[in-house]
């Protein structure tokens, strides 16, 4: 069983950065692959970003690409998601996931609570 905590979000204005992090407050995410998604208000929920277990592979969404970066340090037992030139679009509430399957499509077997994150125009 793992336990996922976000962290990080909060209020920024459209074009600034945010940094979230999703650490496993109970058992181990170093063999699983981690994602990012996120749920607005009135939308489905999103695929984001995901990492493979050991950080060699990851894939975005093309609404993110280019301005969102994933990446993980298993010493530290940590993703982080990176966001960059961010847009009032980018406004949700996101999480991180873990599974041991690599990938964007399947459900992911282990989640978090979700950060808010607001960008303001």
């Amino acid at each position: 069983q793992v336990q996922l905590v976000e962290s990080g979000g909060g209020l920024v204005q459209a074009g600034g950065s945010l940094s979230l992090s999703c650490a496993a407050s109970r058992g181990d995410f170093t063999t699983y692959a981690v994602g990012w998604f996120r749920l607005a208000p009135g939308k489905e929920r999103e695929f984001v970003a995901v990492i493979s277990w050991a950080g060699f592979r990851t894939s975005y969404a093309d609404s993110v690409k280019g301005r969102f970066t994933i990446s993980r340090d298993n010493d530290k037992k940590m993703v982080y998601l990176q966001m960059n030139s961010t847009k009032p679009e980018d406004t949700a509430v996101y999480y991180c996931a873990a599974d041991p399957r690599y990938g964007s499509q399947h459900e992911f077997d282990y989640w978090g609570q979700g950060t808010q994150v607001t960008v303001s125009s």
